[in-house]
């Protein structure tokens, strides 16, 4: 359910507090007592919270309340003294305390004499003694003034510093510090301040998108308002944004937008603070659960949670905020230029220094058309840094007055497709109309996913920012610059005949998240429906939504069918029906992917793609129909493995008579050059068993290694066990078996940073491999802790058996945790079934898993075998359970 607004709660009453003796000290009993009068206010508070009390109200009456209690031990400590004042800084400055937050206090003194330093370390230790947690500073005013000078952050503290008790007349000496023009003139201030941002952003990678985030100084957090205000004051002299509106700055949607946001992130930094009981400012998966019970909000369905609401509203405020920051930015450096003479652009626009301006301040509400041409005149002119803040506003005010006619005026869509089929250049002015609000406003099912998250580690930004990442890699295929990572991808952007299909299909194909159903299907129906209002031909709408559609396909099919397989690529085929639409799938894939998370894409990947996007054309290039003859296709791979080890010396003869111990399934599932690497490790070896031969980074992305042993059961067991003790993830395995008894088993691994093995790593993996198979029984993995954030994504396993002919397909969906495959592996040896091949895919905290089994006589399983596994499973792997 949704958070509704604070309702007006009656505050609780401040501490009651006696007169303070001037320099009595304080008390034993009297600590005590304080102590209490503090924990009754905090507890009062909480209350107030729970019951809907405004967050802010709330921490200034916290505020209000630490005043008076360092106050009166202030002159019970101290007196009246003359020569030292105390202030409030930090956010006690500015008059809110949030349940545990520091109390910053300042102590300006004419001379820093040591009696005077004896009672302060004595007024603090009491100010600790009566719970308070108190960051201090005791400095003389030429002290302060030179730091203040040195430092920028202790000129800002400086600004929001609040005289609470002492020598009054030492506030006007920090007046003076804060007001003197030599200090941090407002060009130098603005540009420290960017700098200052930059860095704390990029602390937290840039992004308001994180999954566990800080509210308090990540991107869009509260410190970007603090900020805001800083700069207002010294640039302006408007200290907040009522007065910034009076300047010009915001107008008063944009001011209202802010308090808003700002609202929202004070409520979930109040219960927070509650929640986890002490100065915790990030929003951890510890704490999401519960803040979002603690707040109201209530699970909808399984594709709306309430925890991802809840998440929802903190990125909507917080994209808000840094939104707003960076066009307040750019306001304020635009205050700060000098004035320059107006150039026209075109007939509607103006040149204003190096932003844009309008000739007529009514232009967007008279001719919303141009509301999309002011982002494409900035395409046009690509020195052009930005908008004049007179501008900005124009443009906010009409998307909030036009609303949703936006979305339904045939010359927005008309300027809205002319920038669409600009190609790889429109996914700037696209990401820019997202900033402004304009993007949601077109196309408004977009708006209902902008904040949108999934609870889960796989997808790591919010849909919208997904969307405009997947955007952002689909014009990386049209850079020469892309080619040396995108070599495939680079070549098929060109052949493209409308680009404006694919950037549709990029923005579509996520955009029913979070309602329910399959998002593909319903997403189709959306971008149908947008796609004939823009007016395009309906053959460019079918190709649209055709891509939402089927925008999963081809990387479902790569990471869970065996694609070496002619069949799995002939029903893909088909599904695709033409090369065109392969192309734009296969672009859309790759975008799709790096743009979820930019640790989900490797060479591993990239290679299963190309391969299934070749096969998959050649298929289509050929019209073939059912796939060739078994028979002939292990004569084909026989024919192209032979050259390729007579060329190093081995006999054909010699060749041919392992050849016959191989079992047609090595000749259907391996290429050439992989029967001819394997046959050389075995003759090589000139009888000795086992025989283990690394790849170190074989031609499809990852570490490639090579079994062959005397076959046994438990051998899956073992191999995975060492590969799990040596941090190696499993991508794929095949195990196949001779006629004479031999194991043919090939794992593609790659490290836990989703590269291959260095030569060193592969060597030491070699080595342990062979300690392995010399073993009799494989060795058990150590029980392992999961990882934070793992505990908080625990699900019950699904286990499926699905016929797959002369095998039975195992399909295993389950929470990952360390250990995981090995302790799969040692429920397959529990319910004695054999491995013949092995799929595997994570997506985060979420496993899916694919093996074909039979049981030891080479049959498929039957129900009571299936059973038995199955319990097995549940066993080894169940919610969270750690390899034993």
């Amino acid at each position: 359910m949704a958070l509704t607004p604070a309702t007006r709660v009656a505050l609780p009453p401040l501490p009651r507090l006696p007169v303070a003796v001037p320099r009595s000290g304080v008390s034993d009993e009297a600590r005590r007592a304080l102590r209490q009068l503090l924990g009754d206010l905090d507890r009062d508070l909480a209350i107030a919270f729970r019951d809907g009390g405004d967050a802010a109200a709330l921490a200034r009456r916290r505020a209000e309340g630490v005043a008076r209690v360092v106050t009166h031990a202030w002159t019970a400590c101290l007196g009246e003294v003359e020569g030292a004042a105390l202030f409030a800084v930090g956010g006690f400055g500015r008059g809110l305390l949030f349940p545990q937050s520091d109390v910053d206090l300042l102590v300006l003194v004419t001379q820093a004499d040591a009696g005077r330093l004896r009672a302060l370390e004595h007024y603090f230790a009491t100010l600790w003694d009566i719970g308070l947690k108190v960051g201090h500073a005791v400095r003389d005013v030429a002290t302060c003034r030179t730091l203040a000078a040195a430092e920028v952050s202790v000129f800002t503290s400086l600004l929001d510093a609040h005289w609470l008790a002492g020598d009054g007349a030492l506030e006007a000496d920090l007046r003076a510090i804060v007001d003197d023009p030599a200090l941090w003139p407002p060009r130098a201030y603005l540009a420290a301040r960017l700098a200052e941002r930059d860095a704390r952003h990029a602390r937290f990678n840039d992004s308001t998108y994180n999954l566990e985030p800080n509210l308090k100084d990540g991107p869009g957090g509260l410190r970007t308002l603090d900020a805001l205000r800083w700069l207002g004051r010294r640039l302006a002299h408007a200290a907040d944004f009522d007065a910034m509106v009076e300047a010009g700055l915001l107008d008063a949607a944009e001011r209202d937008a802010l308090h808003e946001a700002e609202s929202t992130l004070q409520r979930y930094r109040f219960a927070l603070h509650l929640e986890a009981g002490r100065p915790e400012e990030r929003l951890l998966f510890d704490y999401q659960r519960a803040l979002a019970a603690r707040l109201g909000f209530e699970d909808e369905h399984e594709k709306n949670l309430g925890v991802e609401q809840f998440m929802q509203g903190y990125y909507r405020a917080a994209s808000q905020i840094e939104r707003m920051g960076v066009q307040l930015a750019e306001r304020f450096e635009e205050l700060l230029e000098p004035a320059t003479a107006a150039v026209p652009l075109g007939e509607d626009f103006l040149r204003q220094g190096n932003r844009l301006a309008l000739r007529d301040a009514a232009l967007f509400e008279r001719r919303p058309a141009a509301l999309v041409e002011a982002f494409i005149i900035r395409l046009d002119q690509p020195d052009l840094t930005g908008f004049t803040a007179e501008t900005m506003r124009r443009l906010h005010q009409a998307i909030v007055r036009l609303g949703p006619r936006l979305a339904e005026d045939e010359s927005v869509l008309a300027a809205f497709l002319r920038l669409l089929r600009r190609g790889a250049s429109a996914v700037d002015a696209l990401w820019r109309m997202n900033r402004y609000g304009l993007l949601a406003a077109i196309i408004p099912a977009f708006g209902r996913v902008v904040g949108r998250m999934q609870y889960d580690l796989f997808h790591v930004y919010t849909v919208d920012e997904h969307t405009m990442r997947v955007l952002r890699n689909v014009a990386r295929f049209a850079d020469p610059a892309a080619r040396e990572d995108f070599p495939l991808a680079c070549d098929i952007w060109p052949t493209l005949p409308a680009p404006e299909v694919l950037l549709l299909a990029a923005l579509f194909h996520d955009i029913a998240k979070g309602r329910g159903g399959d998002h593909s299907v319903l997403g189709e129906v959306e971008a149908r429906a947008f796609c004939a209002r823009l007016g395009l031909p309906e053959n460019d709408v079918e190709r649209v939504a055709w891509l939402v559609r089927w925008h999963l396909l081809m990387s479902t099919t790569a990471q869970r069918e065996d694609i070496t397989d002619p069949a799995v690529v002939e029903r893909f085929a088909e599904t695709v029906q033409n090369r065109e639409r392969l192309g734009q799938l296969y672009l859309l894939t790759i975008a799709d992917i790096i743009g979820t998370s930019p640790k989900l894409w490797n060479g591993w990947k990239d290679r299963l793609l190309a391969d299934l996007y070749h096969a998959a054309r050649y298929a289509l290039r050929s019209h073939v129909g059912p796939p060739r003859d078994a028979a002939a296709r292990v004569r084909e791979c026989q024919r192209l493995a032979l050259p390729l080890l007579t060329a190093q010396g081995l006999a054909a003869a010699q060749v041919e008579r392992l050849w016959t111990d191989f079992p047609a399934a090595s000749f259907l599932r391996h290429r050439p050059e992989q029967i001819a690497w394997q046959s050389a490790a075995i003759l090589r070896a000139s009888g000795a068993v086992p025989v283990v031969a690394v790849h170190p980074e074989s031609s499809r992305g990852a570490t490639e290694v090579f079994i062959y042993t005397v076959n046994r059961d438990g051998l899956f067991a073992a191999v995975t066990a060492t590969l799990d003790r040596l941090g190696f993830s499993v991508q794929e395995a095949r195990v196949l078996g001779t006629a004479s008894g031999m194991a043919l088993d090939t794992f593609w691994l790659l490290e836990a940073d989703g590269q291959p093995a260095s030569p060193e790593r592969a060597e030491e993996l070699r080595q342990r491999l062979l300690h392995t198979l010399a073993q009799a029984e494989p060795a058990r993995v150590g029980r392992r802790s999961l990882p934070r954030r793992l505990r908080h994504f625990q699900r019950a396993p699904t286990v499926g058996f699905h016929d797959a002919g002369d095998y039975t397909q195992l399909a295993l969906v389950c929470s990952d945790h360390p250990g995981l495959l090995a302790a799969v592996a040692r429920a397959f040896l529990e319910a004695q079934v054999r491995v013949h091949d092995a799929r595997i895919a994570t997506f985060g905290e979420r496993v899916e898993d694919f093996f074909l089994l039979s049981d030891r006589h080479d049959r498929p399983l039957d129900a009571a075998r299936q059973e038995r596994l199955r319990r097995a499973l549940l066993d080894n792997v169940g919610a969270g359970a750690p390899a034993a």
